[in-house]
């Protein structure tokens, strides 16, 4: 390997230079030591397991390092915020290794947030908060329908496929959750042993593409699909209709990480671009769906079935909703995976301008739910840019009963957001079928960090939920969530969106939503305006 031979050859340099500065002139020891040096850093770089950038790049990877410790004198001048007052990724980073890492991720002096600019949102904390629950909260997943339910975590691991994620990153997201006693999610990329190996709960998640239950002709394999599906590991089946950062289009795995084992896990030929279909071939109209739904929780056993999409129109979602009702079945839950969301590969007009932010879609899903009388049967859900206790607190506010998290997982097992994800080329091994990069990923290091991200962010949720005053879940609502409209004007989300009651869409739908709920059809998608 060529970072193995740099080091030998540096050896090597020094070992001549030292030999030279021994026998002909002590001039030869500036130049034996300065070898030496590198030559012994790099030795350790390569045999080290904590950092994987180092065990890539060593000597050189100390730069990044060095640039991170001046970082804080510099992020308060260079740090652009978002839309609502918070840092982007790098900061968001930050703060999942610092929770990986077991260091303290509180900071002196307070908020550096502008309070009073539009769109800063905080929480109405009470005067009398509750004690700490002492262990983490689940969330009871399935409906009447369901026979063997699954009790989910707040924060789980979101769907990331082997193939866009190498072996050691799958293993180590694996263990960490089995560690923590938390789900992950397999991404539609299929079932694959990495997934398998450490025993750590599955939501085995099927795309259009139908990978690890695929007949020869690309459709549905209801047998192959069974056997996996009632497998101990998976608790529970998750069809995925769209995707948060590419909704419209199906996956897309690059041909350079198309290797044999990929091929083989995904039955796909080597070396080429998988590009997954755009529609699902197992149904074609929202009552189908709903049917589909419960034969995959049939086929599994009983286990709970749900879907996953990107809210678009809110009327085809009316026509599930009318579906669930005409065929007295529902899914055990429905994530909802908002347009802000990350991907490894998509056009970015679609990553920029489709589907809805996960605060619309959300409160849609769940007000959908509510009017038509079956929230109590199906749990929610929420994916996009989940990466704090606050981001917790505030998609359950908003109406999600549990979160999952991609991109802080991925910071947690090492990923740098060096953006080179559909290369083949990440420099930490962590989305890459490159083994020789995919090796400085170490899984008993990087699953650990996992593990200790996912339980400091839930206990930061449950200190925030105590800070409420709230002794139970069921309890939070939206006045609790507060948005800043403009610098003297503070609305809650109670105010700021309509609620509806419970069956109210049955009864008499409210003006807003009269007109989709006409137009909603349980036998069509096509939106009729």
């Amino acid at each position: 390997m060529i970072r193995i031979a740099a080091i030998v050859l540096i050896w090597i340099l020094a070992a001549a230079a030292g030999a030279a500065a021994a026998t002909a002139s002590p001039w030869w020891w500036f130049a034996a030591v300065p070898c030496a040096a590198a030559a012994g850093l790099g030795s350790y770089d390569l045999l080290q397991r904590r950092h994987s950038i180092l065990r890539n790049y060593p000597v050189l990877g100390h730069l990044r390092f060095l640039l991170e410790s001046i970082r804080p004198e510099l992020q308060q001048y260079f740090v652009e915020r978002n839309y609502d007052g918070r840092p982007y990724d790098r900061d968001v980073r930050s703060l999942v290794y610092q929770r990986a890492k077991c260091i303290e991720a509180e900071l002196p002096f307070g908020t550096e947030r502008n309070v009073y600019a539009e769109g800063y949102e905080y929480f109405e904390t009470s005067m009398r908060p509750q004690p700490l629950a002492e262990e983490q909260p689940r969330v009871r997943i399935g409906g009447p329908d369901c026979t063997r339910p699954y009790d989910m975590a707040l924060l789980n691991v979101s769907a990331m496929s082997f193939g866009a994620l190498s072996a050691n990153a799958v293993l180590a997201l694996n263990r960490g959750a089995a560690l923590g006693g938390f789900a992950h999610d397999t991404g539609e990329g299929g079932l694959s042993e990495y997934h398998q190996r450490h025993g750590g709960d599955l939501v085995w998640e099927i795309g259009t593409g139908y990978f690890g239950c695929r007949t020869p002709d690309g459709g549905f394999d209801r047998a192959r699909f069974a056997e996996k599906a009632t497998r101990d590991q998976v608790k529970c089946v998750s069809l995925k209709l769209s995707q948060g950062a590419k909704p419209g289009i199906g996956g897309v795995l690059p041909g350079e990480k198309v290797t044999a084992e990929i091929a083989r896990v995904r039955e796909v030929p080597e070396g080429r671009t998988v590009v997954s279909p755009s529609y699902h071939q197992v149904f074609s109209t929202p009552r189908e769906l709903v049917r589909f739904v419960a034969e995959m929780r049939e086929l599994a056993g009983g286990k709970p079935a749900g879907f996953k999409l990107c809210v678009g129109s809110r009327q085809e979602f009316l026509a599930v909703c009318k579906a669930m009702l005409d065929e007295d079945t529902t899914p055990d839950f429905i994530i909802v995976d908002g347009s802000e969301g990350g991907t490894g590969a998509a056009p970015l007009e679609f990553a920029d301008h489709l589907g809805s932010p996960l605060t619309e879609g959300l409160i849609t899903v769940h007000n959908a739910l509510v009017g038509v009388g079956l929230r109590d049967r199906i749990k929610i859900g929420a994916g996009g840019k989940v990466a704090t206790g606050a981001d917790i607190v505030k998609r359950m506010v908003q109406g999600a009963d549990f979160t999952n998290a991609a991109r802080a997982m991925m910071f947690a097992v090492g990923c740098i957001q060096a953006q080179s994800c559909h290369t083949n080329t990440c420099p930490v091994g962590v989305a890459t079928q490159d083994p020789r990069r995919a090796r400085a990923l170490d899984v008993g290091d990087k699953s650990l960090r996992v593990q200790r991200f996912q339980a400091a962010t839930v206990r930061s949720a449950q200190q925030i939920i105590a800070s409420l005053g709230v002794r139970d879940l069921s309890e939070l609502r939206p006045h609790m969530l507060r948005r800043r409209i403009d610098p003297v004007t503070v609305r809650s989300y109670g105010e700021l969106y309509e609620w509806l009651s419970p069956g109210q869409l049955l009864i008499e739908p409210p003006e807003s939503w009269a007109d989709d709920w006409k137009a909603a059809d349980p036998d069509r998608f096509t939106v009729a305006r």
